[in-house]
């Protein structure tokens, strides 16, 4: 592997590193911990589909007492497209995720995942369980997501799946006239403000942060994330019986895209794991980061 590059944003306190993953695909990595300095436990952080570390206020605090690793999704925040445009499904993520802790000499680490990311990780603790210690899934579910999505309105699975990958599809192929709209949005804390009473997104704690994550999420164009997207709904629902490690799930009362009854679900088939239902939407750790940082804290408490 080649020497990789490393840049710090001393604003954030984040430092980012080029890895290269199995196939080929350079990724953009990145930790909270600049200087390899920081106290307390390495959890790696399998990010919401194409977000970014401003997701994740509590995390970009010097004082958080977590040492965070994590990586943008191919094609999204720096990290290359493949060069097979079939390598995005989760069996990629996880690989991705695997050599992003190889590259920063992790052998084991509790995994953090969020929406999406929840997928990666179960898919990881299944295939390489020696590199688990625990899972803390936040707004996702393990596997067949879709199917979980427009979870208040209660729909039967297979409408709701139905439902979802259809609006996917529809905005896939409107893409190429909606990212030039998209990319050009005015983003800021009003916009935020906006977003934050429509339902989909409640208000955050830290609306300039909210701005940046949103603003950086827009710099990629709508159709490849769709793609995206479309990948994940393929990924079927994880076998929980092959799961040994201690897991936590972290549900938003009103979240639209990963149903807090399904993570319910998940908690109760599996047997060392806790479920919190808080009030929030999908974007729980920015509306409610204090709340979900704790529960973190107390898992990797739990763990040791």
């Amino acid at each position: 592997m080649p020497t990789p590059a490393a840049r710090t944003t001393s604003a954030t306190n984040l430092t980012f590193h080029d890895v290269l993953s199995d196939d080929g695909t350079v990724l953009r990595a990145w930790t909270n911990d600049p200087d390899g300095l920081a106290e307390g436990p390495t959890v790696v952080l399998c990010n919401g589909l194409g977000t970014s570390a401003h997701a994740w206020p509590a995390l970009l605090r010097p004082d958080c007492g977590v040492r965070i690793v994590s990586w943008n999704h191919r094609g999204t925040g720096g990290s290359q497209r493949p060069a097979d445009p079939s390598h995005v499904e989760i069996e990629h993520f996880v690989e991705d995720g695997l050599s992003v802790m190889d590259h920063f000499g992790i052998d084991r680490a509790v995994l953090m995942g969020w929406s999406m990311g929840v997928n990666t990780m179960f898919e990881m603790a299944v295939r390489h369980p020696e590199r688990v210690r625990g899972l803390f899934a936040v707004a996702g579910v393990p596997g067949d997501t879709f199917a979980t999505m427009l979870g208040p309105l209660r729909l039967p699975r297979p409408l709701a799946r139905l439902l979802s990958v259809s609006l996917t599809r529809a905005l896939l192929l409107g893409s190429f006239a909606l990212t030039p709209v998209a990319s050009r949005l005015p983003i800021g804390p009003r916009a935020i403000a906006a977003l934050s009473h429509t339902g989909f997104m409640l208000p955050v704690a830290d609306a300039e942060l909210a701005a940046t994550a949103v603003r950086e999420f827009l710099t990629t164009p709508i159709g490849w994330y769709m793609r995206l997207a479309l990948s994940t709904s393929r990924h079927s629902r994880v076998s929980l019986s092959q799961v040994s490690v201690p897991c936590a799930f972290v549900a938003g009362r009103y979240d639209v895209l990963a149903g807090a009854r399904d993570m319910a679900t998940a908690a109760e088939r599996l047997d060392d794991a806790t479920f919190d239902e808080i009030r929030g939407t999908h974007f729980i750790q920015m509306e409610q980061p204090e709340q979900v940082h704790r529960l973190l804290l107390d898992f990797l408490a739990k763990v040791g």
